[in-house]
């Protein structure tokens, strides 16, 4: 008998797709979707003229930087349990290269983690400098998963949950993203840019809306949600129409896997970029393999959730107290949805975040970018950085400034999407006696930080602990880059809904200052978690609320202040074509780490079997919607993460051989990695795959890689290859319902 049937999920069609000659199945997609592609971008008459390109030149490029999936703790939910066990899907880089005619250059990197840190960035320019990429025109954000190894941010507070420093999440991320890079680089060609946007309702919801509610009135009357519902798509198209890839950007935070998931996922946004893949490469390419790249890219998250049924007590149901984000006694207050558990949720809101990207692909009239790309960049020291505040309440301005970085009573209450600890609340604006005397214990922070944090009751004076070296960044990075028409802001942390607004408000003026004002941007673009990460920025009114967002808003409540003077300054530059100074360069941290999670020592298989055993065989037969079980005994993951590989295959045998049709990095697949023995150092992994509702009958089998490692020697690796399984449709399935990955 076959195994349990899941709920309908991805792609799965109604009964066997048409069939062509040899019983394969016709996979006219990618054509049909070149085809309208081209009618789409040929203007009507009385729009765009056709003729010459802009001079653009344009690469993407794509690469695996999946780090440790075993036994190191994730990034994002600071859960000291949640270390990963296995893999859902993997992390990638996404690189896309502009050049004007000129020759100016931009590279834009999308990249499935949770945020990047400046020491990764610093690593990367060093390797991509022979190419000509600078602090000016490289750009790398992360899409801020939840469900990816840490370490690798280098300061004190942001890998404690991780034991320190862990060098292989570090050089995962360095050498893939430069790897994407290399190829956009090396695949240039002239090509066109057509932007365009529109709006998607039903992912998102503010989860901190009583401190989006403190914002003036006349601000928010501007606006018709209290969060930003709009999707912006830039498509990069080759001169003869070929589609090369998109950039999509849309504010909400990838954490449909909650903190209970241990195997590594680039969660809802990352899974969108899959499926989009998938729709314009062929539903049989490999995955990180194809030609097309599609990147879902962050934005002005700070304060967006996915879990759209909203926050609820834990046990009871009921609704939280709004304020706090608290329940009765112990109960947690958790927000989740739209689906039935953490899976279905992010295959949910990934497969609507894809569903509009291809109506705005397919069916949006985009204009198309010309001009020339200038690009500017700045480090800043923020404590002290000062700025003036024109207080709407009062009428009134002010001088403010940054303060040395420190979190807030409210930074241990956690958020809706993945509660903290210790029964900490969101919400607080007064100090605990005994929470401060272990603070102080630690450090207490002096009279000027606590007044110039203002209504932030402190927690950890960060900014004015160094021991055993900085636990939070004090130099950030501020970078603008004008594209034609199109300005993309990359911001050092997670700007709020109103926040990023104000952002973009901000830099849309600056730029149409000067003696001769630029026809644009039609449009600003709020590049989140970009080159450092400074935790959160807060307009100065959600600040006094102290909710997550407001206590983790680490340079005080003008910290949004001075960052927008900062991007004035930048947007001025752009103006008269002049760079800026380039600022004090963040400090050189890799000596002073500390790593505290042991290596693997050695690996021994369970008795009286051999690595790449197969411990549990699949039954004979599945229909669509099964899910396979194999497993395996297996070396740590740890021992090699196998990035631009695979621990797993599923192949089906056709005439010429076995061919792969999917690996772990498809959403169909499953990596699950247990220790059967710490003393002995055994393991097993267990695959699972769901069969595509529109998979080809035939025969299959499944397949594992690793490497194991014995005691004071080398890494080995091995394999292993369970029995031979027949996928037919003639088991009844049932219906299944039509959805965007298919």
């Amino acid at each position: 008998m076959a195994a349990a049937r899941p709920g309908r999920g991805l792609g799965r069609g109604r009964g066997p797709p048409d069939r062509g000659r040899g019983g394969r199945p016709l996979t006219l997609a990618p054509l049909a979707a070149a085809c309208l592609l081209l009618a789409l971008i040929t203007p009507p008459p009385g729009t765009l003229a056709a003729g010459p390109g802009p001079g653009y030149l344009l690469g993407v490029g794509i690469a695996d930087v999946t780090g440790p999936a075993a036994e190191v703790n994730f990034m994002g939910y600071a859960s000291p349990s949640q270390k990963g066990q296995g893999i859902h899907t993997r992390q990638f880089s996404r690189a896309f290269i502009f050049q004007d005619a000129a020759g100016a250059r931009l590279a834009f990197v999308s990249i499935d983690v949770g945020m990047i840190g400046s020491g990764v960035r610093k690593e990367v320019l060093k390797r991509l400098e022979p190419l000509g990429y600078t602090d000016n025109n490289l750009m790398l954000s992360g899409t801020h998963t939840h469900s990816a190894p840490g370490g690798f941010l280098q300061h004190l507070l942001f890998d404690i949950t991780t034991l320190g420093f862990i060098k292989e999440s570090f050089d995962g991320l360095v050498e893939g993203i430069t790897l994407s890079v290399q190829r956009a680089h090396n695949s240039v060609a002239p090509g066109r840019l057509l932007f365009t946007r529109g709006a998607l309702h039903g992912v998102s919801v503010n989860r901190s809306p009583t401190a989006y509610r403190n914002n003036p009135q006349a601000e928010r009357d501007r606006y018709t949600s209290d969060t930003d519902d709009d999707m912006l798509q830039l498509r990069l198209v080759r001169e003869d129409g070929r589609p090369l890839g998109v950039i999509n950007w849309f504010a909400v935070h990838p954490t449909s896997m909650n903190n209970t998931n241990k195997l590594v996922s680039s969660d809802n946004v990352g899974a969108a970029s899959l499926f989009f893949e998938r729709k314009m490469n062929g539903m049989e390419a490999i995955v990180g393999k194809g030609p097309f790249v599609a990147a879902f890219a962050s934005s002005n998250l700070g304060d967006v959730s996915p879990n759209t049924r909203g926050p609820r007590c834990q046990y009871s149901g009921k609704d939280c107290e709004m304020g706090t984000s608290s329940c009765p006694g112990n109960e947690a207050c958790i927000a989740s949805g739209p689906g039935a558990d953490m899976f279905e949720s992010t295959r949910i809101i990934a497969d609507r975040l894809a569903s509009k990207a291809w109506e705005l692909w397919t069916t949006a009239r985009a204009r198309e970018l010309t001009g020339p790309l200038f690009a500017v960049h700045q480090y800043t020291e923020m404590p002290g950085q000062e700025a003036e505040f024109f207080d709407v309440r009062s009428n009134s301005v002010s001088k403010v400034r940054a303060c040395l970085p420190a979190m807030g009573y409210s930074f241990a209450a956690g958020t809706t999407d993945g509660a903290g600890a210790f029964q900490f609340q969101q919400g607080t604006r007064s100090t605990n006696p005994l929470w401060n005397s272990l603070r102080n214990f630690i450090m207490e922070p002096s009279k000027g930080q606590v007044a110039c944090h203002g209504a932030k009751p402190i927690l950890l004076t960060t900014g004015e602990m160094n021991f055993p070296f900085q636990w939070q960044p004090t130099i950030v990075s501020h970078q603008l880059a004008v594209l034609g028409d199109l300005a993309l802001a990359c911001v050092p942390g997670e700007f709020t809904t109103m926040a990023g607004r104000r952002l973009r408000s901000a830099v849309h003026e600056a730029l149409q200052a000067g003696p001769q004002p630029t026809r644009g941007p039609e449009d600003v673009v709020v590049v989140g978690l970009c080159n450092t990460y400074s935790d959160y920025i807060t307009t100065p009114e959600e600040y006094e609320v102290q909710r997550y967002e407001g206590a983790s808003t680490i340079y005080g409540p003008h910290t949004l202040t001075v960052h927008l003077k900062m991007y004035r300054a930048l947007a001025a530059s752009v103006v008269r074509r002049a760079p800026p100074d380039p600022g004090p360069t963040p400090p050189e941290m890799m000596n002073d780490l500390i790593t505290l999670l042991p290596p693997v020592l050695f690996d021994t298989p369970v008795w009286e079997r051999s690595f790449g055993d197969v411990l549990e065989q699949p039954e004979e037969v599945y229909g669509p919607g099964d899910i396979v079980h194999v497993s395996f005994v297996s070396g740590h993951l740890r021992n090699n993460p196998r990035r631009e590989d695979t621990f797993l295959t599923v192949e089906r045998r056709e005439r010429e051989g076995w061919r792969v049709v999917a690996t772990d990095a498809n959403w169909e697949t499953k990596l699950m990695w247990e220790r059967v023995s710490a003393i002995l150092g055994s393991s097993r992994v267990i695959v699972q795959w769901t069969v595509p509702m529109d998979a080809p009958e035939g025969e299959y089998r499944i397949s594992h890689f690793g490497h194991y490692k014995k005691l004071f020697s080398d890494i080995i690796p091995y394999s292993g290859t369970s029995k031979v399984f027949r996928v037919t449709n003639d088991i009844d399935t049932g219906a299944a319902e039509e959805l965007f990955g298919k």
